[in-house]
């Protein structure tokens, strides 16, 4: 509710209080209003002071609440921002904490502003599929102009006070005592005219090039939206305010909003907003949970090997203030990790420094490079980050069980190896516990947390809360060959290389994925993380390589259909980005632009002719099927193996982790979007094709979903069975 108060005989104080974030309400914001009135009504108020209860202003809106909002409503929130600029006293916004999406819009509504140091503002109403609807995108351009406004609503970014005061959002920053100083400046501005103070009345501020501004403005959003509505839309509500007066801006915003929420990909958005945050709430088949288990406070962590992987897991803990020991196993290449990692953090610092937060990231004194393993003997965590190899971790693991203090908690950072396999060989396997990060890890926010059969609850809640405090979303998975993400790449990989065997280009392939709105194919993706990876890991497993029993034919292997393509590649040295040539050719060694060559496409001709296969046309939506319903059918596969414990995670891991676009939810938000019968059917259709491509066999849980009439995606996972779980 909203607290109503006079401090004093001349100011009223209006309080938001909805824990944890104030969130707006339909009984705060009636509160408000309500609040507001009142002052307006009693003679001895003389000026009004909004804020929020426990060091918050507001968070926004209440997203569960859109759904019940009719065509014709008028949102209340914009009606209370109305009647807040409308008042003839002065409205100061005393701003702690966050002002975000519609607490930011009721800010505006206010006559002045002031923030906290550390507050932060913003519109994250884009990252919804949806756009700021109580009038905020008619107010923010009139009173910061065109081009800063299309950066805050377009991206959803937040902005700490120093920016926002810089840009004019706000009039003041105070170190503390925030509602008391505002209570001072609406004290003292009692009295004095407030047209010039309500932004509705303000103009534009007019620029010469603002049709190419708001083109050029366009034309960046769609590219980088990659089909996503919401950025687009709130540039045509940027446009209207430029173009239209504000009453008819108004009417554009909210006709632009209904649009929005009517789509589905602002149910996908909002459906995956709140997928990550429960995800934070793991629950074991024995009852114990993220309400039960406490996680042990970590003070000192190790990391170990400082190659790509190692020195952004190192930033991250730097980064997050522990003090860190980073060993390697050479003084070469432990000169190389350091420098890299001290570039890498000097990176961070200007990062932070442009956006007005603390650099002090890069302190010498939280950060030991060194050789001996004798410098983990009182870390409270270590960090496996050695290259995917069992016998080498093991060789680790049995050492760090002999070093480390017998409750340091052993995290092994692999792809997908065996969790227990390792622990194994340790003398505490309770305090072993996978932590699969993505890279770059200083970048990437997912981190898998893979359980193991002996792991504790104490290990898992810890290296869930690790994850929160390296600002990354975690999600508990069961141990399985490459556990929920790899386990389901690797169907998707496949179809994407039979699809070139078939007659596709990977140019063509990679087209039709990042149409569907991912950020790279699956040809991009495998040259960026290198094409020797999944050699390794093929050798490993006895797929290719000396491993492999003489006499195998190329492309079968146990009856199944295998293509050796990848492995003839990597044969050649062509390994992707990092030797300038894999599925596509480089500028140089390490570049990035990705040309089709034309050596491949003789290669690929070659392979056809070598085994008898005719290249056919395949169209784009066979190539999405093939590639993303094999994804999902494994996705089904992994539910009903108990791997992971929700269709929320899958589609956590898949949204921060593999690219997948926020605005078709996940892949198992996908299939429940498509109609769970259709996938089931096209997946019958290319089995029937390609008998010898088990991954296309529908999954039995994905029919018995079917059979039972395709029930919401939320009771799923209640027709699992129940009896043995891997989690």
């Amino acid at each position: 509710m909203a607290q109503y108060r006079r401090a004093g005989a001349a100011v009223a104080v209006i309080r938001l209080h909805n824990a944890p974030v104030n969130a707006l309400s339909s009984a705060v914001v009636q509160a408000l209003a309500q609040g507001v009135k009142k002052a307006d009504l009693d003679p001895s108020v003389k000026a009004v002071v909004i804020c929020g209860a426990n060091g918050k202003f507001s968070a926004g809106a209440d997203i569960r609440t859109f759904s019940s909002l009719q065509p014709r409503d008028r949102p209340a929130l914009a009606e209370t921002v109305s009647l807040i600029e409308r008042s003839q006293k002065p409205v100061v916004a005393a701003i702690e904490g966050v002002a975000l999406g519609g607490g930011l819009e009721v800010a505006l509504g206010c006559h002045y502003r002031i923030a906290h140091a550390q507050a932060r503002v913003g519109f994250p109403e884009v990252l919804l599929g949806i756009l700021p609807a109580a009038e905020g995108t008619q107010r923010l351009p009139r009173l910061i102009g065109i081009p800063a406004a299309l950066d805050l609503i377009t991206t959803g970014r937040h902005v700490l006070a120093a920016e926002a005061l810089k840009l004019g959002i706000i009039d003041e920053i105070v170190k503390e005592n925030t509602v008391e100083r505002a209570i001072e400046l609406a004290s003292k501005v009692s009295g004095q005219p407030l047209g010039p103070r309500k932004i509705s009345l303000k103009p534009v501020p007019d620029l010469p090039d603002m049709e190419a501004i708001l083109s050029e403005a366009l034309v960046k959003v769609k590219r980088k939206a990659r089909g996503r509505l919401s950025p687009e839309m709130c540039i045509q509500a940027i446009k209207a305010a430029v173009q239209l007066p504000f009453a008819e801006g108004v009417e554009k915003e909210r006709e632009l909003f209904r649009f929005l929420l009517g789509s589905g990909q602002a149910k996908a958005q909002q459906y995956a907003f709140f997928a990550e945050r429960a995800v934070e709430k793991w629950t074991m088949p024995s009852g114990t949970s993220w309400k039960t288990a406490s996680a042990q406070p970590i003070r000192k962590a190790a990391v170990i090997g400082l190659g790509t992987m190692g020195r952004g897991i190192v930033t991250s803990l730097v980064k997050a203030k522990m003090l860190v020991v980073a060993l390697e196993q050479d003084q070469k290449q432990l000169d190389i990790g350091r420098e890299a990692v001290t570039s890498l953090l000097q990176w961070e610092a200007s990062k932070m420094q442009q956006s007005g937060q603390s650099q002090d990231i890069c302190d010498p004194a939280r950060l030991q490079f060194t050789l001996d393993f004798g410098a983990l003997r009182d870390v409270d965590l270590v960090i496996e980050a050695v290259f995917e190899d069992m016998a080498l971790k093991k060789e680790i693991f049995r050492k760090l069980s002999t070093i480390c203090k017998p409750e340091a908690f052993l995290c092994t950072n692999t792809s997908a190896l065996d969790i227990d396999e390792i622990a194994a060989v340790t003398s505490h396997p309770h305090q072993v516990i996978g932590t699969h990060f993505f890279s770059p890890a200083h970048v990437m926010k997912l981190l898998e947390v893979i359980r193991g059969h002996h792991t504790s609850p104490t290990t898992i809640a810890t290296a869930m809360s690790l994850a929160k405090t390296l600002n990354k979303v975690g999600v508990l998975v069961g141990n399985c060959f490459g556990f929920v993400g790899n386990r389901m790449m690797a169907p998707y990989v496949e179809q994407a290389i039979f699809l070139l065997e078939e007659g596709c280009k990977p140019e063509e392939v990679d087209q039709a994925v990042e149409g569907f709105g991912f950020h790279m194919g699956p040809f991009r993706m495998l040259d960026l993380a290198g094409l020797d990876v999944g050699w390794r890991s093929r050798k490993g497993q006895g797929l290719t390589g000396p491993k492999l029993a003489p006499g195998t034919p190329a492309r079968q292997r146990e009856s199944r259909r295998y293509s050796p393509l990848p492995d003839f590649l990597c044969e050649q040295g062509r390994y992707g980005q990092k030797a300038g040539k894999g599925w596509y050719l480089y500028e140089k060694p390490g570049g990035r632009t990705a040309n089709p060559d034309p050596w491949l496409y003789n290669f690929l001709s070659e392979y056809r002719e070598t085994h008898g296969i005719k290249a056919r046309f395949v169209d784009q939506e066979e190539i999405l099927e093939r590639c993303l319903y094999a994804l999902i059918n494994e996705g089904f596969q992994i539910l009903a193996d108990r791997i992971a414990s929700a269709p929320e995670d899958i589609d956590v891991i898949y949204i921060y982790g593999y690219g997948w676009p926020t605005h078709r939810g996940g892949p198992m938000f996908h299939a429940s979007t498509v109609g769970l019968p259709h996938v089931l059917s096209r997946l019958q259709k290319y089995s029937e094709a390609h008998p010898d491509i088990p991954k296309l066999q529908p999954s039995p849980f994905l029919k018995k979903l079917v059979a039972l009439g395709s029930p919401p995606l939320r009771e799923w996972v209640s027709h699992v069975r129940q009896p043995s779980s891997k989690l």
